[in-house]
């Protein structure tokens, strides 16, 4: 069975003005790497968002898949419906933390070309995303 974590859990902290905190939205759904490719876009179009946080087994944040990159997967000639979220590469990072400031975050995007970027707390887990405006 798959796992799918649609809340992300609660730090009870302030966020600092100008810090990623500030800019963050929720995590989203978070997946285990077992899903098919299928499912998790099927997650993505029921939770409406643009990406998949994938944890693994102790719920640590391990990488996030867009819907572009998961697309790109399934209309591959290489692709069967056996094709697993962890069977796919992914850079696994970097991630930012809630007191991250949103100049360095902003960096990171730009120089990564990043999307997406997961915020974690300090023991990997997902608190949120900083999404690029559309």
């Amino acid at each position: 069975m798959t796992m799918v974590q649609m809340q992300p859990p609660s730090t009870g902290a302030a966020p600092v003005p100008g810090t990623v905190a500030d800019a963050m939205e929720t995590a989203g759904p978070q997946v285990c790497g077992d899903m098919t490719v299928e499912v998790a876009l099927s997650v993505m179009a029921s939770a409406r968002t643009g990406h998949l946080i994938v944890c693994d087994d102790d719920g640590v944040c391990t990488g996030l898949h867009t819907r572009a990159q998961l697309t790109a997967v399934r209309d591959s000639s290489a692709y069967t419906d056996r094709v697993q979220l962890r069977d796919i590469p992914v850079d696994p990072g970097p991630f930012a933390s809630p007191a991250t400031t949103m100049a360095e975050a902003g960096h990171a995007m730009r120089y990564r070309r990043l999307d997406a970027l997961p915020v974690v707390d300090e023991h990997g887990n997902a608190l949120g995303v900083l999404a690029q405006a559309r």
